[in-house]
């Protein structure tokens, strides 16, 4: 199963990466959902959409959440995020592989790309 791609600001990748952090939540949808999101799959963390710094991980649990059911803290995070609080949130659970963090150099970076 092909791995699912989430990109992270520095603040949240680094809460990951510190084992601070086990699940980010997104707005539920077709791209964030219990199909795309099966417990199971893998999962690249990435700060941004950069290459040099990436985690791998699986989903270990997924739950639907409306987002008034939140506390204060995320309540504020997803409406600043979207702007309303009248959604459902996919919260993914992620257990990170450990020493499995992912940094490409410039030189395997260009090597990945020539054996595409």
């Amino acid at each position: 199963m092909k791995p699912l791609f989430i990109p992270l600001k520095t603040e949240f990748y680094k809460l990951f990466e510190a084992g601070r952090k086990k699940a980010e939540l997104r707005k539920y949808g077709p791209r964030w959902n219990e199909k795309t999101c099966e417990i199971g799959r893998p999962v690249i963390l990435s700060k941004g959409y950069g290459k040099k710094f990436r985690i791998a991980g699986k989903i270990i649990d997924f739950k639907k959440k409306p987002a008034r059911e939140f506390d204060a803290l995320n309540k504020f995070a997803i409406h600043t995020c979207y702007g309303t609080l009248d959604i459902d949130i996919a919260v993914i659970y992620i257990e990170l592989e450990q020493y499995k963090k992912v940094r490409f150099s410039h030189l395997e970076n260009l090597m990945m790309r020539a054996a595409e």
